[in-house]
């Protein structure tokens, strides 16, 4: 048995630090607090401005330390939050998601061929396939592909891009799984083919992230356990 205390504080430092990074290619320094990761200024969207790292945060403590204005967003790590005093709604609630090292594959041959994005072409070809809420353009930007810590992975048809996700690693035995899409829909093979790469890829590392709905029922089937409870809150105009 996991401790869930435990895999779902380790879950979400990982996660601050993907958020962390994809801030820092956009020249946005953040800074990690014991409580919570913030950044000084507005991020990107689908970013958040802070994410809390200790259950015991404090709302009002964070909302000093962040641009507190319209549009700010703060992920609740552990549910634990009352932002609606402060002007905030919840928009998503999600569970992390905790997977132990294994040295099995969790599917055969799918038809498609998983690789990692290496040039700027080709996160841009990326970025296209996984935008199906008309992001804006350079979120992702070439920079990511430059830090040793980010994978950047797409499940190729036909030299077509169909499916793919983000891996960011925690040290050596760790590894956050972000974005998951599929042009197709077809969730399950989209999982299925990113978590064989990251087995081969980091064997031993044990895989975090977080999700909801279709992507949740997924990851539940494939090895995953759910380790705790999550709330993205955002401050409406």
């Amino acid at each position: 048995m996991i401790a869930r205390d435990r895999s779902s504080r380790a879950a979400a430092r990982n996660n601050a630090e993907w958020c962390d990074t994809l801030c820092r290619t956009h020249g946005i320094e953040g800074r990690f607090d014991p409580d919570v990761w913030v950044a000084p200024r507005r991020t990107p969207r689908y970013n958040p401005d802070a994410v809390t790292l200790d259950p015991a945060a404090v709302a009002g403590s964070i909302l000093e330390r962040i641009d507190a204005s319209p549009g700010c967003s703060i992920k609740d790590s552990f549910a634990a939050l009352d932002m609606g005093p402060y002007g905030f709604q919840i928009v998503r609630e999600a569970e992390w998601i905790y997977r132990e090292p294994t040295s099995s594959r969790v599917s055969g041959p799918s038809g498609m061929r998983w690789i990692a994005v290496e040039t700027a072409d080709e996160l841009l070809a990326w970025a296209a396939a996984w935008d199906v809420d008309g992001a804006p353009a350079g979120l992702f930007r070439p920079a990511l592909l430059r830090d040793p810590s980010v994978m950047v992975l797409g499940g190729y048809v036909e030299g077509s891009i169909v499916a793919g996700a983000i891996a960011n690693r925690s040290g050596r035995e760790l590894a956050g799984l972000s974005n998951v899409f599929a042009k197709d829909e077809d969730l399950d093979r989209a999982w299925r083919g990113t978590l064989d790469y990251l087995d081969s890829a980091l064997p031993g590392s044990a895989i975090v992230g977080y999700a909801s709905g279709a992507d949740l029922a997924v990851a539940l089937r494939l090895g995953f356990q759910s380790v705790g409870a999550l709330r993205i809150w955002l401050k409406e105009p």
